[in-house]
C-alpha cells in the first residue's frame, strides 16, 4: 500500500499538490536549518564581542566544507535511486543508498582526522588572526573534531529518504537536530548559563547532529521491509554500475561545493584584512542572505525525485510542468524577500548586534548581496534539474563558471573598485549571467527532448 501511494505521488498527483507535498516540508526543514544557523550568530553576537562572533565566520568555510560529502554520496545517491525508481529497477535502488551511507560516514571520520591534524595551517588559510584563532579553533573543535561525522551523516540520510517520497520523515529528522541547537545554543553561550561563547555554539551543534543522526536511524529500523533505503552492509556494491551512477552526480556536485568553499575562503581573507567588525558584519549579512537562498535550494531539493522519476519514466511533460510550477513560485518569493532586505537592511543587522560600526558595514553588505536573489534560484533549479536527471558535467560547468569564471574574479575586481563593499556585489553579478546561462541550457534540453536527443 505504501509503495503504491509513492507512485500514485510521481505518477498521478496534480503537479501543484505533489511539488507542495516534496517541497513544503524540505523548504521548513531548511528554514529550520537556517534558523539554527542564526540562532549561533544571535546567541553569540549577545556577547557583544566581535572575536566570538568572527570566530564562527571563520570557520563557516570548514562546515560549507561538509557539503562537498553530503553532494557526493547525498545527491549523487538519491538521484541515482530516484532515476532507478522510475524504472521500476529497486535492487539498484538499495545498493545506491548502501553506497551512499557507507561512504558518507567513512569520509566524515576522515574530514575529522586530518582537520585535527592540519589545524594550525587550516586555521591560517580561514584568515584567522592573533585575535581570533583561539575562539575559532574552539569552535572548531566541536564542529568538525567530534561533528564532522555527525553532521556529514545526518544530511545524507535525509537525502536517501526524500529519494523514495518521504519528504516529511527527511524534514522532521532534520528539524529535530536543529530545534535541539536552537534550545541549547542559549544555555552553552550566554553567560547565565555555560558562557562557552562560540565554543558552545559548537559543542550545541555538535549534540544536534548527533540526534538527527539517531532519529534517521531509528526511523529506518522502524520502517525495515516498507522502505527502499536500506543500510545492511551486505546491500554494499562497488559495482561499475553503482558507482559510476552516484559519483556521475555526485563528483559534479562535490566539486561545484569545494568551489564554494574556495570562493567562502577568499572573501573571508579580503574581509579580515578590514577587522574583526567587518568579518563580523559579513558573516551577519551572510546569515540573513541564507534564508532566502535555503527557500530556494528547498524546493529546488524538493523537487528533485519527482524530476527524477519523470525523466526516467519518460514523462517529460510532467518534467516540465513541475519545473515551470515551482520556477514561478521561487521567482516570485525571492523578488519579494529581495525588496524586503534591501529596504530593512539597517533594522535586520541591527537585530543581531547593537554595535554602530557593524550596523553600517552590514547594512551596506547586505543591500549588495540581496540583489542576486531572484536570479540565484533560477540557477539553483537548473542545476537541480540537471543533477536530479544524471546531467552532472551540465551542473559542473555552472559550478566552474559560477566561481572560477565569474564570482570570485569579481571578488578581486570589485574590492579593488569599491572596498569591502565591493565583496557584496560579487554573486550578484555572477547570478544574473547564470540565469540568463540557465534559461537558455534548459530551453535547449526541453527541444532536445521532444526530438528525443537528450544529452546529446
Amino acid at each position: 500500500m505504501e509503495d503504491q501511494k509513492k507512485i500514485a505521488l510521481f505518477e498521478q498527483t496534480p503537479v501543484p499538490r505533489a511539488v507542495a507535498q516534496l517541497a513544503v516540508p524540505t523548504i521548513i526543514s531548511s528554514l529550520v536549518m537556517v534558523i539554527y544557523n542564526l540562532a549561533d550568530t544571535y546567541f553569540v553576537g549577545m556577547i557583544n564581542d566581535p572575536v566570538e562572533n568572527a570566530a564562527v565566520t571563520l570557520a563557516a568555510p570548514v562546515l560549507l566544507a561538509f557539503n562537498a560529502v553530503n553532494n557526493l554520496f547525498g545527491v549523487g545517491s538519491s538521484s541515482m535511486m530516484s532515476r532507478a525508481l522510475g524504472r521500476k529497477d529497486f535492487d539498484t535502488v538499495r545498493k545506491s543508498s548502501a553506497f551512499g551511507f557507507y561512504c558518507s560516514l567513512l569520509c566524515g571520520v576522515l574530514f575529522a582526522v586530518l582537520c585535527t591534524v592540519f589545524k594550525q595551517p587550516l586555521l591560517g588559510i580561514l584568515g584567522a588572526d592573533a585575535r581570533t584563532i583561539e575562539a575559532t579553533s574552539a569552535y572548531m573543535k566541536w564542529t568538525v573534531s567530534w561533528g564532522a561525522a555527525p553532521a556529514i551523516l545526518n544530511v545524507v540520510l535525509a537525502y536517501l529518504v526524500r529519494a523514495e517520497g518521504s519528504a516529511l520523515h527527511a524534514s522532521v529528522g532534520t528539524m529535530s537536530g536543529c530545534l535541539l541547537n536552537i534550545v541549547l545554543d542559549p544555555i552553552f553561550i550566554l553567560p547565565w548559563g555555560l558562557d562557552l561563547g562560540a565554543a558552545g555554539a559548537g559543542l550545541a551543534t555538535f549534540l544536534s547532529n548527533c540526534v538527527a543522526c539517531a532519529y534517521f536511524l531509528i526511523l529506518l529500523a522502524v520502517k525495515k521491509g516498507n522502505t527502499y533505503v536500506c543500510i545492511h552492509p551486505k546491500e554494499i556494491s562497488l559495482s561499475g554500475k553503482i558507482v559510476a551512477g552516484v559519483c556521475g552526480v555526485g563528483v559534479p556536485a562535490c566539486i561545484q561545493n569545494l568551489l564554494n568553499v574556495t570562493g567562502m575562503t577568499i572573501l573571508n581573507n579580503f574581509t579580515s584584512s578590514f577587522g574583526a567588525d567587518a568579518v563580523a558584519a559579513m558573516g551577519i549579512s551572510q546569515k540573513i542572505n541564507m534564508v532566502p537562498m535555503y527557500v530556494a535550494m528547498g524546493i529546488s531539493q524538493g523537487i528533485m525525485p519527482l524530476i527524477s522519476y519523470n525523466y526516467s519514466s519518460g514523462n517529460h511533460k510532467r518534467m516540465k510542468d513541475t519545473l515551470g510550477f515551482s520556477l514561478k513560485i521561487a521567482v516570485g518569493f525571492l523578488t519579494a524577500m529581495g525588496v524586503v532586505y534591501y529596504i530593512g537592511a539597517g533594522t535586520l543587522i541591527a537585530a543581531f548586534m547593537k554595535n554602530e560600526t557593524i550596523i553600517g558595514y552590514g547594512t551596506r553588505l547586505l543591500r549588495g548581496m540581496c540583489l542576486s536573489l531572484p536570479f540565484l534560484c533560477i540557477d539553483f533549479q537548473a542545476v537541480g534539474v540537471f543533477q536530479a536527471t544524471g546531467m552532472g558535467k551540465k551542473a559542473l560547468v555552472f559550478a566552474v563558471m559560477r566561481k572560477i569564471i565569474l564570482e570570485i574574479p569579481a571578488l578581486y575586481i570589485l574590492n579593488w573598485l569599491m572596498p569591502l563593499y565591493g565583496l557584496a556585489y560579487a554573486q550578484f553579478t555572477a547570478e544574473l549571467i547564470l540565469a540568463i546561462a540557465a534559461v537558455i541550457v534548459l530551453l535547449r534540453m526541453f527541444r532536445a527532448m521532444e526530438r528525443g536527443n537528450v544529452g546529446k
